[in-house]
């Protein structure tokens, strides 16, 4: 029998982050609730789901996913989700390469307001419309893969339509946010493994 949703060995907060219409709150319902929102509406300040995961190393894992608003006019409630955040996925569209260029603005919002070890995966979405129509491709996966090495992230490209690497991306960055945890655990220990005290 699996773990309830109340049982779980660590809690993570996680937000999604990126422009307006990239398909963060697509991502984030097909994860919680494999399903897509039957009238896509832009997220207003924040929202939040929560699922409860099994980690291949670690125990389980009770993520709370917060999905940030990507227009201008709610940064300011927007940054102010980021604390305490240990995990991001920063999306773009890779149908709109203005998305994948803003990129680096949201990736310096990350580093400036949320956990200073904080663990990102650089997401490419709406894959499903380059399966169906390469020329619609504008961000080449080399492009945004280099980029994510140069800034230390994991990479991915997903489809929240068709489920494409969207386990994957969650799941792969909370298994990150634990192993990062863990060695951040072991550098505070002493020779005999207690906590060291700061």
């Amino acid at each position: 029998m699996g773990s309830s949703p109340d049982e779980y060995d660590h809690l993570y907060k996680i937000i999604l982050v990126g422009d307006a219409t990239v398909g963060k709150t697509h991502l984030l319902s097909r994860y919680t609730r494999d399903a897509l929102p039957k009238t896509p509406q832009p997220t207003i300040g924040v929202e939040f789901a929560t699922r409860t995961v099994p980690l291949s190393i670690g125990g389980t894992v009770k993520a709370q996913i917060w999905d940030t608003a990507g227009q201008e006019r709610y940064r300011a409630i927007t940054r102010a989700h980021y604390r305490r955040s240990v995990g991001a996925l920063l999306v773009y569209d890779i149908t709109r390469k203005s998305s994948f260029l803003n990129a680096s603005k949201w990736l310096e919002d990350i580093k400036q307001n949320s956990e200073p070890d904080i663990v990102v995966m650089l997401v490419g979405n709406k894959l499903d419309l380059v399966e169906k129509d390469p020329s619609k491709r504008e961000v080449p996966f080399d492009i945004a893969a280099n980029f994510a090495q140069e800034n230390n992230l994991f990479f991915s490209e997903a489809s929240a339509v068709t489920r494409c690497n969207v386990k994957h991306i969650f799941e792969h960055l909370l298994q990150e946010v634990y192993n990062q945890k863990m060695k951040d655990n072991s550098s505070n220990l002493d020779m005999n493994g207690k906590f060291i005290k700061d």
